[in-house]
């Protein structure tokens, strides 16, 4: 079927549904919604046999809906409505939720049933939540909707005549911030914890600090540290711990206010975002194995089973600032001293990595500067990587990677995805060339052809479509909070297998033979020579794609590129 998406953004479930159906043949455009958007003009122009909203926040209009099928994904389960449906569902605590497909009408969350799927909830924040188990089964539920629409014969089910056992959810309000306000005096920790969780990502919750407003982004758990309740007690790689009513919390992120007619700002790592009103406190490094201690946050960890080591991380976004990447590159060169012949970078669910961190970088004092350090500490992780020749590398994605993070992962000997991981292995979104060695390692895993494909047509693609083109080298096949597990127990096996030494003799010989062929650092030459007149010619669409980016700027209508066959307008 010829299939049109309407979203309000290209986000994370936009993509994932984007990619899942053109792998199954059908033929996907999409149309970002605007208020400016004339709608129905733009139905009419991609004539399509299906409608279907992943993420819309503004009603459909009569015109369209009346025309076609129009199949809205509304992140709730049965019965459920508003908009506010996952921060609920973190905000309450629930076990189970789901995700319900609707037929476009003339009130919100109303229409006709299509399809219907449930998910477990996680102890996790609301983003990481919506981009794994919800996404999971917003995608079960659209092709199981999809593959009702085009047998022409199923007939979609009125939620008048759900009878109440079937209703596991009920309209709820919009979640404002005086359901979110923390009272740091009498909440505890898992009180505070959940409320974190449930605007992480946005709108985040308001809080006074400092004596300052700001916007309050993600929160971890800490058992050890204690002080009077709302008191700063210490700060780790950027993050800061404050005290709760019975224990405290890391913060990881903070941001500013937006201010009436201002443009919007930047969630930065707390203590870049606190600056000079961050009083003296000490920095409380965590363990990078902690073992059997008290449970704290901490953003890099690693541990050993038997022959096989594990280097996990995790950044709000996937984002690797200079920061990130040298801590992480001096993370995997301990890691690398150990006696193991398997090392597994990642691992964890969600993001593996989306490469440099445009947030720090466009809070910089001089941006350019800030792009050039950060891009060379990526290089210097990957470099890291890619000349590790007494062990295997597995890098392991539990969810999705974008432009440097998919270089990352291909630096590895193996690469492993969760099924449902989304990549977008490209640059040229932001305005950029790429640095990351992708020259030398795109090319050599799935051809020049697909490596100049898949650069410059920047469209995400599934895990299934990265094994095909060479980019996975193993898919596995669970849900989110199973991938640890999974990919601990195959890279156990992996180091016990007989033929592990071998391998590696083979790795290290054909490095060998590349490096006489073309040094590595002449890929990272060539590479960062074009990056060096992008990030330090100020005219140059980078610095701002980069703004309108991580300032949430509205978008003016559909990228090009995302509908290369249909002519421009609308």
């Amino acid at each position: 079927m010829h299939i049109l998406l309407i979203a309000g953004a290209f986000n994370s479930l936009t993509q994932r549904v984007h990619a899942e159906l053109a792998d199954r043949g059908h033929r996907v455009g999409v149309e970002l919604v605007t208020p400016r958007t004339p709608l129905p003009d733009v139905v009419r122009r991609h004539a399509p046999d299906l409608i279907v909203a992943p993420m819309l926040t503004t009603a459909v209009p009569r015109e369209v809906w009346a025309a076609h099928t129009c199949l809205i994904v509304h992140p709730g389960p049965l019965g459920d409505r508003g908009p506010s449906s996952l921060d609920w569902a973190v905000h309450l605590g629930a076990d189970t939720w789901g995700v319900t497909v609707l037929q476009a009408n003339d009130e919100m969350d109303a229409g006709d049933i299509w399809a219907s799927a449930s998910c477990p909830v996680p102890g996790v924040g609301k983003s990481d939540l919506y981009r794994n188990e919800i996404a999971d089964a917003a995608v079960e539920a659209v092709l199981t909707a999809v593959e009702r629409v085009a047998s022409g014969t199923h007939r979609p089910q009125p939620q008048a005549t759900l009878p109440e056992s079937a209703r596991t959810g009920r309209p709820r309000p919009p979640f404002r911030q005086d359901l979110r306000r923390i009272d740091w005096r009498s909440d505890p920790t898992a009180t505070v914890v959940r409320k974190l969780r449930a605007a992480d990502s946005r709108p985040g919750v308001r809080d006074e600090l400092l004596g300052s407003t700001w916007m309050l982004h993600g929160g971890h758990p800490e058992d050890t540290l204690r002080g009077r309740p709302g008191e700063l007690l210490a700060t780790r790689a950027g993050a800061i711990c404050r005290a709760t009513a019975d224990g405290a919390v890391w913060i990881p992120e903070l941001r500013a206010p937006r201010r009436p007619g201002e443009p919007g700002t930047v969630k930065l790592p707390a203590t870049l975002a606190l600056g000079d009103r961050l009083p003296p406190l000490p920095e409380v490094p965590a363990p990078l194995d902690p073992g059997a201690a008290p449970r704290t946050w901490s953003d890099i960890r690693y541990r050993e089973e038997g022959p096989a080591g594990f280097l996990t991380f995790s950044f709000p976004g996937g984002a690797m600032s200079t920061d990130h990447c040298r801590r992480l590159l001096a993370a995997y060169r301990h890691a690398c001293t150990r006696p193991t012949s398997v090392l597994v970078l990642g691992g964890r669910r969600d993001f593996f990595s989306n490469g440099i961190h445009l947030g720090v970088i466009e809070a910089a004092a001089d941006p350019a500067e800030e792009s050039w350090a950060n891009i060379h500490a990526m290089d210097d992780l990957v470099e890291a990587v890619l000349t590790t020749t007494d062990r295997l590398v597995v890098a392991a994605l539990g969810g999705n990677a974008a432009a440097g993070g998919v270089m990352l992962a291909l630096a590895a000997d193996e690469v492993w995805c969760r099924s449902a991981a989304v990549l977008n292995p490209h640059y040229r979104l932001m305005g950029l060339y790429g640095s990351e060695y992708w020259t030398y390692t795109l090319p050599r895993r799935a051809g020049r052809e697909a490596a100049e494909r898949l650069t410059t047509r920047a469209v995400p693609v599934t895990a299934a479509t990265g094994q095909r083109l060479g980019l996975v080298d193993h898919i596995v096949d669970c849900a989110a909070q199973d991938f640890t597990a999974r990919t601990t127990e195959q890279a156990r096996r992996l180091a016990a297998s007989p033929a592990v030494q071998s391998r590696i003799a083979a790795k290290k010989d054909a490095r060998e033979r590349d490096e006489a062929e073309r040094p590595l650092a002449a890929y990272r030459e060539h590479e960062l020579a074009r990056m060096h007149r992008t990030f330090f010619d100020p005219d140059q669409p980078y610095h701002a794609l980069r703004r309108a980016f991580v300032r949430k700027e509205p978008v003016d209508g559909t990228p090009a590129h995302l509908n290369p066959a249909v002519p421009a307008g609308g």
